[in-house]
């Protein structure tokens, strides 16, 4: 709900169970008053409070006042260059050369319905459950106008943030930031959380106290990144699970981005999130407009399991557009640590039988099938079927596979090149390169200028005439470097700034273009794993291959940390075979199918090395997973334990929205001699309802949230246990 009031300048924004307020003050500016639990109603301007503070400037208009300050008072868009010291939302280069951004409000208007974003992802939903509100701020100065977007979706404490740029002088403008949130509050007593890691080790959380100065994580890889997540959590120091008031902040956006948090000297804080001012400069000519990237952000007042929640349903249901929306997405075999590149038709399609006995409805062909694509130096950019390995191309050989009872998918990865290929050697000026630098290579492999048209042409008319030989019915879209040496041959020098962001919008362009071509086509998104796990790309491809760390151990943390913003149905995960690749682990079976069961579930071996016994095994775990899917796909997620504290088990828990059903996911560490009996205390249950556990007796919600639930006694190390609870 949207409450304007004209007449006091006043913007109040109400959810189911939140209330967040501006209202432009003196001088116009606009400030913000209040993020937190919901409230009734009134104007809470005054909760700010004005004092002489010494080196902290008064704007013209205050006169002799010298208690109004805009480095002391809480802003809904900060500027820069006029008097706020603090971290800026904003920073223009104008015609004169003075970097400077003084904004005040002009006026506001709400509607119903979501506004959109040319160009870039977006929450979006119908007039029955949004609305959005637009705040129009002007520098007269400058001739820039800044309007301010907000969408108001009430049922999941959500809103969203994004940001339009005009330039309405004769003048041109160079815009050198542009930040999407910026969130001040009066009071620093905040905890700060971060999600980080490396390549195979992806989004660990990492919590620490504000403390004075600014904090940050961000990416200058040309991706959301391994490293550093666009997702972040300010929240009170003793929040946890299920207590305390917490706001988490999503960027919407797969390119480098930054989020940094500032307490300030008067134990005042802000958080500011958005494109990363680092290779960014947009040149703005006359009337000309800049778009930036939406921001999403909830604010929990019970803790992070709830702000999780509603994240997810928001995510789900407005903002991933689902291909199979309304059916089940297909149990996947991937044949990449099967066979890596090595193989040829006859060799996938006894892979294909053996998949298809153990309940696989998917077959993926991965890398290795395109061009001259043996090994990874060479074929990249050649989007032609080898003939060789698949006498008949895709044509003789998805038919083979359809008999087989599954659908057909494969590997692509359309935004990098080979030197080594017909591609590079009739378009080596294609590639992201500096004039008089030889450009990197990450994996034998250079990046294409994706800022380019037609570029981007040239790649998707090979990809479309593969896709149009057969019927193919998914892709797992990969990126495996980041950006080195950013520079477009097609772009002036004065406008190599806006590189970086043009690539992210050719991808976006990409993507949207595949989605609109071939509407029943599922993309998975991928970046060496989990490298671009990010609100933008859940845009156009529903789920995203969680880490090429496919450990089931390791995968307990790195989906538990993931599981904070993004829901189970996006996160891919599969399971495979032991000694594991990546840590030489050997788990059983039972225990990667569980894990596996965290996401989207998949296989990505080769069945035919499994036992009988590990057949049957798979055959059991695919059809529970099947028969559970809406529930564990759709359902609301609860974690039970932190694998991070390196307790004695990390628990999960599906709870169907009516609360009827609910499955209990455990795995074990390592077994320890003397070990004590444990008893798990599930959530999430209707304490009026009686619940059977396994097909067995009857206890009241009530008693298995607050009494608990008994553990087994686990002999061995990483064992896995499952509970299904259904309501009588």
């Amino acid at each position: 709900m949207i409450i304007l009031d004209k007449e006091n300048k006043l913007i109040t924004l109400h959810t189911e169970n939140t209330t967040y307020q501006m209202k432009a003050g003196a001088y116009n500016v606009l400030l913000h008053t209040y993020y937190g639990p919901r409230l009734p109603g009134g104007d809470l301007s005054y909760l700010l409070r004005a004092k002489e503070r010494g080196f902290s400037p008064n704007p013209s208009e205050a006169g002799s006042d010298r208690t109004f300050s805009l480095d002391t008072l809480p802003q809904e868009y900060s500027t820069c260059g006029v008097g706020d010291f603090r971290l800026p939302s904003i920073e223009l280069e104008l015609p004169n050369g003075s970097r400077t951004a003084d904004l005040r409000y002009v006026d506001s208007e709400a509607r119903r319905g979501k506004y959109a974003l040319d160009g870039l992802p977006a929450f979006y939903g119908g007039e029955e459950e949004w609305e959005t509100l637009s705040v129009l701020l002007v520098d007269e100065a400058a001739q820039v106008e800044v309007e301010l977007l907000y969408g108001v979706l009430e049922k999941y404490d959500l809103i969203t943030r994004a940001v339009r740029v005009k330039n309405r002088g004769n003048g041109t403008i160079r815009l050198c930031r542009c930040a999407s949130l910026c969130l001040d509050f009066i009071r620093s007593d905040l905890d700060f959380i971060t999600f980080n890691g490396a390549h195979v080790m992806e989004r660990c959380p990492s919590r620490a106290h504000l403390r004075p100065g600014v904090q940050s994580v961000g990416s200058v890889r040309g991706a959301s990144s391994h490293q550093h997540n666009p997702f972040v959590i300010l929240c009170d120091r003793d929040a946890n699970e299920d207590y305390g008031l917490c706001y988490g902040a999503m960027l919407l956006y797969s390119g480098n981005f930054l989020a940094e948090a500032e307490a300030d000297q008067f134990e005042n804080s802000r958080l500011v999130m958005g494109l990363h001012p680092y290779q960014f400069c947009w040149t703005l000519e006359p009337g000309a407009v800049f778009t930036a990237p939406e921001a999403a952000v909830v604010c929990s007042p019970s803790g992070f399991g709830q702000m999780s929640r509603q994240f997810h349903r928001g995510i789900r249901r407005n903002l991933i557009r689902d291909p199979w929306a309304g059916r089940r997405r297909p149990v996947l075999l991937n044949n990449w640590e099967a066979t890596e590149a090595r193989f040829d038709a006859e060799r996938l399609i006894s892979i294909a039988k053996e998949a298809s006995q153990l309940g696989v409805e998917l077959f993926v062909m991965d890398d290795g099938w395109f061009g001259a694509r043996n090994n990874d130096r060479a074929g990249l950019g050649d989007w032609v079927v080898n003939e060789e390995k698949l006498p008949g191309g895709l044509g003789a050989l998805v038919p083979r596979v359809k008999k087989l009872g599954m659908e057909f998918g494969i590997w692509i990865e359309p935004e990098m090149v080979n030197e080594d290929s017909n591609l590079y050697r009739a378009h080596p000026d294609w590639i992201l390169r500096v004039p008089g630098r030889e450009p990197s290579r990450g994996r034998e492999q250079l990046v294409l200028d994706f800022s380019r048209s037609d570029v981007r042409e040239h790649v998707y008319g090979q990809i479309k005439a593969v896709l149009e030989s057969a019927h193919i019915s998914y892709i797992k879209w990969d990126m495996n470097r980041s950006l080195t040496q950013v520079g477009s041959a097609a772009l002036p020098a004065d406008r190599q700034g806006e590189v970086c962001h043009r690539y992210v919008l050719g991808v976006y362009e990409f993507a949207e273009r595949l989605r609109r071509d071939s509407p029943g086509l599922l993309i998975e998104g991928c970046s060496g794993g989990g490298g671009r796990f990010d609100g933008g790309m859940l845009y156009y491809t529903p789920q995203i291959w969680c880490s090429d760390n496919t450990d089931a151990i390791d995968r307990l943390r790195i989906q538990y940390g993931t599981s904070f913003c993004y829901p189970v149905s996006t996160m891919g995960a599969h399971v495979t075979a032991v000694p594991n690749g990546c840590t030489g682990r050997v788990t059983p079976l039972e225990t990667r199918g569980v894990a596996a069961m965290h996401g989207t579930f998949g296989f990505e071996l080769d069945p035919g090395r499994c036992t009988r016994e590990e057949k049957e095994t798979a055959r059991r775990q695919t059809a529970f997973f099947k028969e559970h899917y809406d529930l564990i796909q759709n359902g609301d997620y609860y974690r039970l334990s932190d694998p991070f504290q390196n307790g004695p088990y990390t628990a999960w828990e599906h709870v169907s929205p009516d609360r009827r059903e609910a499955l209990v996911s455990l795995v074990t560490g390592t077994a320890h001699a003397a070990a004590p009996l444990l008893t798990l205390h599930f959530k999430g249950l209707d304490p009026a309802l009686c619940y059977q556990v396994n097909g067995e007796g009857s206890w009241s919600g009530d008693v298995l949230m607050k009494a608990g639930w008994p553990l087994p006694i686990p002999s061995g190390d990483y064992q896995a246990f499952q509970f299904y609870l259904k309501a009588d």
